[in-house]
């Protein structure tokens, strides 16, 4: 049974609405960035990447994470040790305990992301249960766990590279039925429109210097991605191009997105009903490498095939000395999550202002509120999840391992519902009893 109702209202919209602030519902930043996140403490099961992701005690103890002088926080990957053949480096991978719903808005301000031969940002498809990722590697992305089931619900990538790319990609990985058609205030380019295909709806940034080493010389930037009804909105803007409203943000005030401008992916729930498709999301910050997509041939060699001797991923960059990896790490100034009690802010095709709840399709016209389930809720782990931090390590270590498909949850017969309401009415508003 779902924790909230669904009330729907038909209503006459006329104009644009003046809801545009996002209230905050917890900040990330600081000597307190790592409360409220599970350590994974385990092998690669998931990206079959050549890591062992540290647990938390592990993980402080071996200085591969902590916050530094300028109050940042730094997750690494291990750039000491020497490592034997037919062994795994060590490294890190965090989950949020706290899940985000429908209404949701997050923000990442970075100052340094991952990269280097072996080492790509990704997305998992899975929380755990031995269910493993098709492929990826460091990742800073959205991971759903579908409310009232053991299986995943959608996924939301908002980075994605590998190796020496320096321009970063976006995602949306759902079942059969969720689509992208480029609509006109996106800034990115789009490269795939099914959801339900392995790579995911994809869609490029134009944005220059959104990762590798690029990224870190121009001082960093920060992404945004707004979780609604309306639709998934994803910005990415260069340490210069910034907006004053997340500039003068706090770790404690509401956040006005009013003029964010045109994202740089957008996907409106016009093609993908989101409420059919995503459920809460917990937020993943992982580093691995090699695995099954940066280690692949097709993709390692272009980009790394000649920086060791033998040409192969694993070979040459996880095995012997850890130098190689002294760009392997997040450096993060906050990651802040936020809620809106009022009508969604959905971008406009203009180029300096959202401002507007509407979404037109052909005739239909669409607004919703986003005030379901404004709280973090609690991630469920059942039997077979993701290890916490006393857990002994989930399995023994594979020689090989064959990725497999995304397990998706059944849809409630009340989401279902919803879907249909969502798409018949003229308009709808969604809110919390």
């Amino acid at each position: 049974m779902f924790s909230f109702l669904l009330s729907l209202t038909v209503a006459t919209i006329t104009g644009p609405t003046s809801v545009v602030s996002y209230d905050l519902v917890r900040d990330y930043s600081g000597q307190t960035f790592f409360d409220g996140w599970d350590f994974f403490g385990s092998w690669d099961n998931l990206t079959l990447g050549d890591v062992w992701w540290l647990n938390r005690n592990d993980a402080f103890t071996q200085g591969l994470v902590h916050v530094n002088d300028a109050q940042r926080a730094v997750l690494k990957v291990d750039n000491v040790s020497n490592v034997p053949f037919n062994e795994k480096r060590a490294s890190i991978r965090i989950t949020t305990q706290e899940a985000y719903g429908v209404g949701s808005l997050w923000v990442l301000d970075a100052v340094h992301l991952p990269f280097g031969c072996s080492v790509g940002l990704a997305r998992l498809l899975d929380e755990g249960d031995g269910r493993v990722a098709r492929h990826r590697s460091i990742i800073i992305t959205s991971t759903v766990r579908a409310a009232f089931t053991d299986e995943d619900a959608g996924e939301i990538d908002i980075m994605e590279g590998i190796n020496l790319m320096t321009s970063n990609q976006m995602a949306l990985h759902t079942l059969p039925g969720c689509t992208h058609t480029t609509p006109p205030n996106q800034m990115g380019i789009t490269r795939e429109n099914d959801c339900s295909e392995p790579s995911g709806c994809v869609v490029a940034e134009t944005s220059p210097g959104s990762l590798g080493a690029p990224f870190a010389a121009a001082g960093g930037g920060v992404w945004a991605v707004q979780f609604d009804v309306a639709g998934v909105f994803m910005w990415f803007w260069g340490r210069a191009n910034i907006p004053p409203s997340v500039i003068q943000a706090t770790s404690t005030s509401p956040l006005d997105v009013s003029q964010w401008g045109p994202p740089s992916a957008s996907y409106p729930s016009t093609s993908c009903n989101i409420t059919q498709f995503f459920s809460a999301q917990n937020i993943v910050l992982d580093i691995t490498l090699c695995g099954s997509w940066a280690g692949l041939p097709e993709q390692y060699t272009p980009a790394c095939g000649s920086s060791g001797p033998t040409g192969i991923c694993y070979n040459d960059n996880v095995v012997g000395p850890g130098a190689r990896f002294d760009d392997a790490f997040f450096e993060i100034n906050y990651l802040r999550a936020y809620t809106t009690g009022g009508v969604a802010p959905t971008p406009s095709a203009a180029p300096t202002a959202i401002g507007t709840a509407l979404i037109v399709d052909g005739a239909a016209t669409i607004t919703a509120t986003t005030n379901v389930q404004l709280t973090p809720t609690p991630v469920s782990r059942p039997n077979g999840g993701v290890p916490s931090d006393d857990d002994e390590p989930a399995g023994e270590v594979p020689n090989t391992s064959i990725a497999q498909p995304l397990q998706v949850p059944r849809i409630s017969v009340l989401a279902s519902l919803t879907a249909l309401l969502l798409i018949a009415l003229p308009s709808v508003t969604i809110a919390r009893l």
